[in-house]
């Protein structure tokens, strides 16, 4: 079981956070002007990288609050833990914002 350490709670067991998957997806501008094909990638398709991936988790059985962590997909190590609106700090093996189509 991971610890994950939530930025206004502090510590707690994986079993009180919901994973919201990939962080900095950029939704599509105008879903309704976007083909099927494209659409469809956006909803389905992920970089499943292995190495560090930044992702979305909500502490849903504490405070209720998002927020972005960086883990390993190897080890599960969680290196980097920051609140939604920041900028993570540049890691050379995070999947980069530009990889996923998204914005920074």
């Amino acid at each position: 079981m991971l610890l994950i350490t939530c930025p206004w709670c502090g510590p707690r067991d994986e079993i009180e956070f919901t994973c919201g998957g990939e962080a900095h997806r950029a939704r599509p501008q105008d879903p309704a002007a976007t083909d099927d094909a494209a659409f469809a990638d956006f909803l389905f398709m992920r970089t499943n990288p292995k190495g560090l991936q930044r992702e979305r988790w909500c502490h849903s059985q504490g405070c209720r609050r998002w927020f972005n962590l960086e883990r390993s997909t190897i080890t599960h190590e969680i290196t980097r833990i920051y609140k939604m609106g920041e900028q993570p700090e540049a890691s050379a093996d995070a999947t980069s914002p530009a990889r996923q189509g998204g914005q920074p």
